[in-house]
């Protein structure tokens, strides 16, 4: 039988179109490093650098070289890190604008004209596979060669590794040769205990390669210790060097040296904190000599401080609420002093949310494009929601248009506003100790009590009788929540790790001020005979809620993920 061309890519087309439809055919995609042959050459790194024109400093893939023993009886393995396009991926949860995305071939993608550069992704990913392109300031990871896969290509670390250690197939065709070398050898993945399914296996994995703390950084070697300012932070490198050639290499390297310098202090917090993580590795046993440079503390003081006033703008709401329902409504001009201030704060706590952002020009897509599954899109229509509630009051306080029952929808959303933030922490995998979201849920309430109560003794001082003790209740039982996360034993290494350098590390100073200065204190001044000093007492409460906030979301983040 003769067919003409045309005829012919017409079947072809309805072949792979009928496949396509089958609820049986299906592709998964995902890797198999063979730490058996792996001799660290890089070539995988310079190939994907090259495939997708990665800018210097950061890498979608990069390969760690660990040593052990001691000379001459030492040796050195390597093994390639990379996304493991895992099939529950974090990365996917959280990100609020689907720029991250899981395809129907089992490839985690991602869209960078969607991105806003939250860097929710980077804190959820529990393999520190993601990375801001200083570039375009949006995220970006190994997408598997996606364009070189639809080309009926393999990824460009598969084509060079000369002693093909990298391994890419389909894990369900039993029998290709990536699903045999699963079935039949001893592979690992990184960190099952995080229930993401990785599809990303080793071969003669060892917990040394695969667990960040199970080794410690040399940083005597050359390039054992690469220098930051790369990444997200490539953009205050830039502010840092005037007039400079950014295409010229010596000039990049340059501004991550200056970048690393500029701020002793910073660097001087993140070095303590590296060796206090080190303290009890035996370094006979194995060593981490080259690996991809920390990525730092992504979420700043922008995060801690926004949770700080979001805590404020909430319990004022909530407190003015309750005052409102128990005694029978409040008076004009404390209810107008208690809404301002609760719009300032809120208003506030929104600019931060976008100041945040690598791409603070596209704000709007969490509200216009969103992701469902993303408590950062949920909390962006709770803020909203609440600080349009807050307007209304405010305009009702002015016309009196007879909408005090719009309390009861802006009680609801206060509550909500202050708690949502401890579900979007639970969505960070990578931080162990954000996952109790619960217990974070009722930490961060309790927050937003001491705080409206603060704020309502100030604007009303005749609340104090029944704001005082709701107060002291609140301070203790937030003692008591406190004692609870730095007594009672944690799960994980990490978590204990966070424990023990939130309470004995380079921060624990800004802890222990906010403990003892922000909740002891003011219990005992709340109860002092002499003199009217709740003006000290509050000032003292807000002063720990913002100590304790900024502590417990700095110090997970300097716990290594890679």
């Amino acid at each position: 039988m003769n067919f003409h061309p045309r005829k012919i890519n017409y079947i072809t087309f309805d072949l792979l179109f009928s496949y396509a439809l089958n609820d049986n055919y299906c592709m998964n995609y995902g890797f198999v490093i063979d730490n058996r042959l792996c001799i660290g050459c890089h070539a995988c790194t310079v190939a994907c650098k090259s495939e997708h024109d990665i800018p210097i400093g950061v890498n979608r893939t990069h390969v760690k070289y660990i040593e052990k023993g001691v000379f001459p009886n030492s040796t050195r393995e390597f093994s390639v890190h990379r996304c493991n396009h895992c099939a529950d991926a974090p990365c996917v949860e959280i990100c609020p604008t689907t720029a991250l995305y899981t395809r129907a071939d089992g490839i985690v993608d991602f869209d960078n004209d969607r991105c806003i550069g939250c860097k929710a992704c980077m804190q959820a990913c529990p393999y520190d596979a993601l990375y801001i392109d200083p570039n375009t300031q949006t995220a970006a990871k190994c997408n598997y060669c996606a364009h070189r896969l639809d080309g009926g290509y393999e990824p460009a670390c598969v084509i060079v590794c000369p002693v093909e250690a990298i391994i890419s197939g389909d894990l369900d065709d039993q029998e290709s040769k990536i699903s045999q070398l699963v079935a039949n050898e001893k592979t690992m993945t990184r960190k099952p205990e995080k229930m993401t399914d990785p599809n990303l296996y080793y071969v003669n994995g060892t917990n040394e390669m695969l667990n960040p703390n199970a080794t410690n950084q040399e940083n005597k070697y050359v390039w054992s210790e690469q220098s930051s300012g790369v990444g997200h932070f490539a953009k205050y490198a830039e502010k840092r060097v005037a007039d400079s050639d950014t295409e010229n290499l010596l000039i990049q390297l340059a501004m991550e040296t200056s970048a690393k310098t500029g701020k002793p202090i910073d660097q001087r917090a993140i070095d303590n904190v590296a060796k206090e993580i080190q303290q009890g590795i035996d370094t006979q046993e194995a060593r981490r000599v080259y690996d991809t440079p920390s990525k730092g503390v992504l979420w700043g003081w922008e995060v801690p401080t926004y949770v700080w006033t979001k805590a404020i703008a909430t319990g004022t709401f909530l407190m003015m609420a309750i005052w409102h329902f128990v005694n029978d409504g409040l008076d004009a001009s404390t209810e107008l002093t208690g809404l301002m201030t609760t719009l300032i704060f809120i208003s506030v706590t929104g600019a931060l949310l976008v100041k945040d952002l690598d791409r603070p020009d596209r704000f709007l897509y969490v509200l216009l494009r969103p992701q469902w599954k993303s408590w950062l899109v949920r909390g962006a229509y709770i803020i909203t929601g609440f600080g349009g509630i807050v307007i209304l009051k405010l305009l009702d306080n002015y016309f009196r248009l007879g909408l005090d029952w719009l309390m009861i929808p802006g009680m609801i959303l206060a509550i909500f506003g202050a708690i949502y933030t401890a579900f979007l922490f639970s969505q960070a995998r990578a931080r162990d100790l954000w996952q109790s979201s619960i217990f974070s849920a009722v930490h961060m309430l309790v927050h937003a009590l001491m705080a409206g109560s603060v704020v309502m003794m100030l604007i009303l001082p005749g609340s104090m009788t029944w704001m005082t003790p709701l107060l002291e209740f609140s301070i203790l039982f937030n003692i008591l929540l406190i004692s609870k996360e730095i007594l009672l034993p944690h799960d994980t290494p990490d978590s204990r790790k966070t424990v023990e350098l939130m309470t004995k590390g380079y921060y624990s100073k800004y802890f222990w001020a906010g403990v003892v200065f922000g909740n002891v204190l003011p219990i005992v001044i709340l109860n002092l005979i002499f003199g009217n000093m709740t003006l000290i007492a509050g000032g003292l409460i807000l002063m720990g809620i913002f100590l304790t906030e900024f502590v417990r979301i700095r110090v997970p983040q300097m716990i290594p993920l890679s």
